[in-house]
């Protein structure tokens, strides 16, 4: 909804109400991991900073947050990233040790 530029502050308010109610209503499982904790802190602090938004506070906070859910997105994959590396690596050790049989 960030990237929309049609998207007014009360239709986010009234879309994001909709979705925590659904949030809170589901069981909670605790899974320790810094992604789902940083992920849900910012889902509380969005929600709570949301109750007192306006048209002119959302124009202002959309880079903001969508730059928030990059982070957010980069801590998700950052094991993938490390696996990439070492996959590369393992590549390229097999690669050598081909050319020298």
């Amino acid at each position: 909804m960030f990237r929309n530029e049609a998207t007014k502050a009360e239709d986010f308010k009234n879309k994001f109400s909709e979705l925590m109610k659904k949030f809170r209503g589901l069981e909670s499982i605790r899974l320790d991991s810094e992604y789902l904790r940083a992920t849900q802190a910012y889902i509380d602090r969005l929600y709570n900073d949301c109750q007192t938004l306006d048209d002119e506070i959302f124009s202002d906070i959309k880079i903001a947050e969508m730059s928030n859910l990059n982070r957010l997105q980069k801590l998700k994959l950052k094991n993938s990233y490390k696996k990439d590396k070492h996959k590369h690596k393992a590549l390229n050790h097999e690669l050598d040790q081909k050319t020298f049989i």
